[in-house]
């Protein structure tokens, strides 16, 4: 019983050969402008939100220093499921996503959402109450991220461009079938876009879904997943110790990745993974048995209570604007966002996405790939810059 519930907790994690040292080694706790942005020489500030269901999130806004600092059109970088902001900022200046937009002008904002070390905080409850885990995806896409676009806007005084990966795209279409959301957007790019799940490859993840370990999870009363707690850092060296080869993780979890720099691998872990919440594990699970883009489902009593329905109502990519322009770089060794369900996601957009088709990426080297500045960033700066041309900018 102990080594499966290990190996649904990390069917998730990015990394392979986790240790108890390299976990817990250099930590980040507070700052991601003090740890990552100010040693490279950027212009970093902190800032911290409230959303309609209490919980503190932070942002930071990065900028390249120079003369007089100066910041263009606004754009919002959303991570994935158990990363941070921080991962946008792993790899040097010259290969980091967050480094290369400053550096072409952008006013960059990072998201955080709540759970993550950066965002641990709440009005009323405490990472240590269950119900402050009490969330899935969707409450991310609904309260997270349209407060933070919210925020921008306000900000700015100007409709912003939104980045997201992997959890993040799921967010941003969610989010972006609102009416308020999508207005406050200029233009949306979207890395490993999912909106569907159901033709997922990565083995790993396909035997964890089909045993349904995520209910043996919530049958076993835990909420949150912590990947630095001693309890998971033992137990992930148990199973890799004795029960499982841990020495290609990454392949079994995400697919292939051509341009991961696994030599780095120990660095990465001083920041990721974050936590996350069960529930959120299994409203994706669900996403996965049910081929749906749905809300979380309850069962049948608790929806009716819930949504006044049997089953969750489902997202309709429909309702996204169709003069929203929106970019998509995906890989065709994802094992995660697999070609087949980024092609049932196009077909249900009103629009005509700009595409970037990558044979040999996965679903890593979309942000922390060593090629991704020329394979993947130029083209999607170029597709914002297209969008400005009418401004001075």
């Amino acid at each position: 019983m102990k080594w499966l519930l290990v190996a649904v907790l990390t069917t998730f994690t990015i990394f392979s050969a986790v240790t108890q040292s390299h976990l817990l080694h250099g930590s980040p706790v507070n700052s991601l402008c003090a740890d990552l942005i100010h040693p490279a020489n950027y212009s970093c500030t902190e800032h911290t939100i409230q959303t309609k269901d209490g919980y503190i999130l932070a942002l930071q806004r990065v900028a390249s220093l120079g003369p007089r600092l100066q910041y263009g059109p606004p754009v919002l970088l959303q991570h994935g499921l158990f990363m941070a902001g921080d991962v946008w900022f792993l790899n040097s200046p010259e290969e980091s996503l967050g480094f290369i937009l400053a550096d072409h002008g952008f006013d960059v904002w990072v998201g955080n959402v709540r759970g993550t070390r950066y965002s641990y905080g709440h009005v009323t409850l405490s990472e240590t109450d269950k119900e402050f885990w009490d969330w899935s995806w969707q409450d991310l896409a609904m309260y997270d991220l349209a407060e933070m676009i919210q925020y921008l806007y306000s900000i700015s005084n100007s409709k912003i461009f939104l980045v997201g990966h992997s959890q993040g795209t799921i967010m941003s279409f969610a989010a972006l079938t609102q009416p308020h959301v999508a207005e406050m957007v200029e233009a949306a790019a979207l890395l490993c876009p999912i909106s569907y799940l159901d033709h997922v490859t990565a083995p790993l993840v396909e035997r964890m879904v089909f045993m349904h370990l995520d209910q043996m999870v919530v049958a076993l009363g835990l909420h949150q997943i912590n990947f630095r707690s001693d309890m998971l850092v033992k137990l992930v060296d148990s199973l890799c110790e004795g029960h499982m080869d841990c020495t290609d993780f990454l392949t079994s979890i995400t697919g292939t990745n051509c341009c991961f720099n696994g030599s780095r691998i120990e660095y990465y872990l001083d920041y990721e993974p974050h936590p996350s919440s069960v529930k959120n594990i299994r409203h994706l699970f669900q996403m996965i048995r049910k081929g749906t883009f749905a809300q979380y489902d309850y069962g049948y009593l608790k929806n009716l209570r819930v949504y006044g329905m049997s089953k969750p109502p489902e997202f309709k990519l429909s309702l996204i604007p169709a003069s929203l322009p929106i970019w998509m770089g995906y890989g065709g060794t994802d094992g995660l966002a697999d070609v087949i369900d980024v092609e049932h996601t196009l077909v249900e957009l009103p629009s005509n996405p700009e595409l970037l088709y990558l044979e040999d990426y996965g679903h890593i080297d979309f942000v922390l790939g060593t090629s991704a500045k020329e394979d993947v960033y130029k083209h999607m700066i170029q597709f914002f810059r297209a969008r400005r041309k009418s401004s001075s900018w």
